[in-house]
């Protein structure tokens, strides 16, 4: 028996030491030389391995034999096999400055409010019996090194004021260290170096400690592993553990992995170490195979102090959730004993500061901070500083999170091991695995699917896992689980409708997941995201093919009003670096007064969010801004409008008494068009520009003709003229950008049929004639008959040619132009080749001609006139046709396009191989 004092004095000590590890991993991460790198990042994963791993897997194995093994093979598949799973999750977290798994969550569905409020619902409810855990394996863990292995149990009294105040001690003890841990101060990135590092040394004391333990029992009571189980199946007690039959069935190894591989990803405080506190995504590449390598080594001895705890108290009146503790006391090993204290310590004390953390984040930025921000009788909007409030509640939480786990412990607790305790919050994190995983995988997945999904799981969780644990701990009445709630025997809670056979966590796991994965599934497959919800989803699932839509916001903020929000969550000092980087301002006006362009409110938008939350964020923004946000509706309403324009500004010939009208909705138009240059990528940014050459052509003589109406009629028609062509021009454009956009999105419909290539080929030749006439270009064809067939949408291969033709014409050398055509098969494919005499293409253009809006020539006088559109458009078509396209030229000696599609009958022999 260890003294009282000595006990709380090695507790307290070692708890400080942390607090060195951690304030000294602070200061360096403040003077630039941070201490984090791949081991420290794959070291604090290890969170992971609560005192559940340090304690509650003893007790397992030495009851149920090898079934302790699926709770740790989970996570390494997922390590080893769905790693690019991990990966994308860190990469977007850095993207949207990501605070927690409720941001997470929230982010991907439209930044909802009350998604993330839900979020943070289910996982503190979720969590506490988790954090419960710790609580009672760090009090178990006290009263055996206090009064010896005799009394080693893990199961709390219930009486004793002196016992509750130790308890209430500890308790205090931890909140302290965690609220000193996570809360000393707000930081826009949201990361904890110091905590990190302090929870990656943790790991290695609670690993050194176990596998201490493990080498004394195996080599230092026996003679090795051989020895070791050579005298347990001797007993035939302990040889009955480890037999198949004590190991369980497939169902329930089956349930403990897929509920450990979601607890990896949604547990808060793996997704805090994982994802948010990440410095550099390549430190992932290292941890895919350290951190189960981790798991194996801490795992090695389980069995063997399992073993080991049965062969020495063989009367079971030792707790085996206490072995690493009792085995050591009860061979006087008190320095090890000692040191599997401390690692056991280390194993609850790094879940109980990372989680608590974690939790404090999201209770601040997704339930409290949510309601203040709309409260208007608080006026937070008018207070210069919010650095203390967030702090404040941040702490507070801590702290009342800590003190419901003691009192869960207190009430419920005592009826349970800590295996069955870990594994209830396992099944209720895993809820929110259809939300990310789908989330990270499908455009579809909806807000109101995904909080459809999370309510019916969270609701299937509590009715069958957690309101039971209140009947058996004698919060209900008994009968709410042996005849179900009054008296309905279909709706008893471990036999849900009839489903029976099922011991009670694989039961709870089916029906939850049943209702969460089929409430996301169908509500969003019938529902309508929103402008926002389609953006975030692009970026989510997309998220390696780099930056996705972008909600910009219309209407205006001054810096001034900008740097007054920043300033109030973040201070001043850092509200002003988020703004210092060089803006263009308008001359004359003060930087206070300025508007903020959307670079600027982006910035702010994000250096929010690693504070309050991405919802909270977005919601602070709209509060100074004068205006609203472009929804994605309305993009594309802006380009149904487009189209009607087109159509007025045809009708002027006939209707000039409309042209003020008309030029109304042009100008409209056009400022449309601009705001629709921020939301999209540099294509619609493009489009923007190219379609802004007509219609301010149509605007500019439309007000002419509106400004001057006694123009002379000769005038007159020569104006309507330009306006007529300018919207045939536009037209063109249009139906070019909507055939490329059909093309890329695979929704553009083929007319497929067997051709004849030169009947096409002499086809497109006689659309174009009237063209090499009125440019005296000598034209030359060498297209043979008998070519084999093409299996082709023949309109469009006629407009490739079509395109090549009229390039080659206007680019011929004046005034001796001559073009070449000519087709030959080879190697199953035909061949077309249009070459013409012209100036040439450079190297450097042979590939850029091919892009959107992208002409060859070096100035913009020798720009042939054009869309740029004819050479991408013919690149999709031929590859879609399972063919290519390219150029052959060099400066001076004119240009050959060739494009080589495949016969019918290789394509046939392809798809013939393809299927064998």
């Amino acid at each position: 028996m260890q003294g009282y004092g000595v006990i709380l004095l090695v507790a307290v000590g070692y708890l400080s030491l942390l607090f060195a590890v951690a304030y000294f991993a602070d200061k360096r991460a403040e003077q630039g030389r941070s201490l984090l790198n791949p081991y420290i990042y794959t070291l604090s994963i290890a969170v992971f391995c609560t005192s559940w791993t340090f304690y509650g897997s003893v007790g397992q194995a030495a009851t149920t034999g090898f079934s302790f093994l699926p709770t740790y093979l989970g996570p390494t598949l997922v390590f080893t096999l769905w790693w690019v799973l991990l990966r994308k999750m860190v990469r977007i977290g850095k993207a949207e400055r990501i605070t927690s798994i409720a941001d997470f969550i929230s982010s991907r569905y439209g930044k909802s409010t009350v998604t993330s409020g839900v979020v943070t619902v289910i996982a503190v409810v979720a969590i506490l019996p988790y954090i419960a855990l710790q609580l009672k394996a760090v009090y178990g863990s006290f009263i055996v090194m206090l009064q010896g292995a005799q009394h080693a149990d893990l199961q709390m009294p219930l009486d004793g004021l002196a016992w509750i105040d130790n308890a209430l001690l500890i308790t205090l003890l931890m909140a302290g260290f965690a609220i000193l841990f996570g809360t000393r101060h707000i930081d826009a990135s949201e990361h904890h170096e110091g905590m990190v590092t302090a929870v990656a040394f943790e790991s290695v004391v609670k690993l050194v400690a176990f596998l201490a333990v493990g080498i004394f029992v195996t080599f230092g009571l026996f003679n090795g592993f051989g020895d070791l189980f050579r005298q347990a199946q001797a007993v035939p007690e302990i040889a009955s553990v480890l037999s198949l039959d004590a190991m369980g069935t497939p169902f329930q190894w089956i349930t403990l992995m897929l509920l450990s591989m979601a607890a990896i990803i949604c547990l808060p405080r793996q997704f805090q170490v994982m994802v948010v506190e990440n410095v550099d995504e390549r430190h992932l590449k290292k941890a895919v195979w350290l951190f189960p390598l981790y798991l194996l080594a801490i795992n090695l001895f389980v069995l063997p102090i399992a073993l080991t705890g049965l062969l020495m108290f063989p009367e079971g009146g030792v707790n085996p959730d206490t072995f690493v503790l009792a085995v050591p006391l009860a061979e006087g090993q008190t320095i090890l004993a000692f040191l599997a204290f401390v690692g056991g310590l280390s194993a609850a004390t790094a879940m109980i500061i990372v989680e608590t953390v974690a939790l404090s984040t999201m209770i601040c930025n997704d339930l409290i901070m949510p309601v203040l921000l709309r409260w208007r009788a608080l006026r937070l909007n008018e207070r210069g500083d919010l650095t203390r409030l967030l702090l404040g509640i941040r702490r507070g939480s801590i702290l009342v999170i800590l003190l419901m786990s003691y009192i869960y412990v207190r009430n419920l607790g005592g009826s349970y091991t800590l295996v069955t305790i870990g594994l209830m919050s396992f099944a209720a994190a895993a809820q929110f695995a259809p939300a990310i995983v789908g989330g990270l995988f499908w455009k579809g997945g909806t807000r109101n699917g995904a909080l459809t999904g999370l309510i019916l799981g969270f609701f299937l969780w509590a009715y069958t896992l957690l309101l039971p644990s209140f009947a058996r701990s004698g919060w209900l009445p008994g009968e709410f689980i042996e005849a179900g709630p009054f008296g309905i025997e279909l709706l008893k809670p471990y036999a849900l409708f009839g489903l029976t056979g099922l011991n009670e966590l694989t039961h709870s796991l089916i029906w939850s997941m049943i209702g969460n994965i089929l409430g996301y599934v169908v509500v969003s497959a019938y529902g309508r995201p929103g402008a926002l919800e389609r953006i975030q989803a692009v970026r989510f699932v997309d998220a390696f093919a780099g930056p996705g839509g972008e909600l910009t916001w219309r209407g205006t903020a001054t810096q001034g009003d900008l740097q007054d929000l920043l300033a109030r969550f973040l201070g001043p000092a850092q509200a002003q670096r988020v703004l210092s980087q060089p803006e263009t301002r308008r001359p004359g006006v003060p930087a206070a007064n300025a508007d903020a362009d959307p670079a600027m409110l982006v910035r702010a938008e994000r250096a929010l969010a690693g504070v309050i939350g991405g919802a909270s964020a977005r919601v602070m923004v709209g509060s100074i801004m004068k205006g609203e946000r472009v929804g994605f509706d309305e993009v594309m309403q802006i380009l149904d409008e487009t189209s009607h324009v087109i159509s007025y500004s045809r009708q002027l010939e006939q209707k000039s008494q409309e042209l003020q009208d008309l030029t109304a909705e042009l100008r409209a138009a056009n400022e449309r068009l601009k705001e629709l240059d921020r939301l999209k990528d540099d294509f619609l940014a493009t489009v923007s520009h190219e379609l802004r050459t007509p219609l301010t052509a149509i605007r500019s003589f439309g007000e002419l003709l509106a400004d001057n109406p006694d123009t002379d009629e000769e005038q007159r028609a020569r104006f309507l003229d330009i306006i007529v062509k300018e919207s045939e021009r536009l037209t063109r454009l249009i139906n070019q950008i909507l055939d490329l956009a059909r093309m890329e999105a695979g929704r553009m419909d083929w007319e497929m049929s067997e051709v004849e290539p030169r009947a096409v080929v002499m086809d497109a030749l006689a659309a174009t004639a009237g063209l090499f006439d009125d440019r005296e270009v000598t034209l030359e064809v060498e297209v043979p008959e008998g070519l084999p067939l093409l299996r082709v949408d023949r309109d469009r291969l006629m407009q490739v040619i079509v395109n090549l033709l009229s390039n080659a014409a206007k680019f011929c050398q004046r005034p001796e132009g001559k073009v070449t055509v000519q087709a030959a098969l080879a190697d199953g494919q035909v061949t077309v080749s249009v070459r013409d005499n012209g100036p040439g293409i450079t190297a450097e253009d042979h590939e850029r001609i091919f892009e959107r809006f992208q002409q060859a020539g070096s100035t913009l006088s020798d720009k042939p006139k054009g869309t740029g559109l004819g050479l991408p458009i013919s690149r999709q078509i031929i590859e879609s046709f399972g063919g290519r396209i390219w150029v052959e030229s060099t400066p001076g000696a004119g240009a050959c396009f060739r494009f080589a599609l495949p016969t019918q009958a290789a394509e046939e022999s392809r798809e013939s191989s393809a299927a064998e």
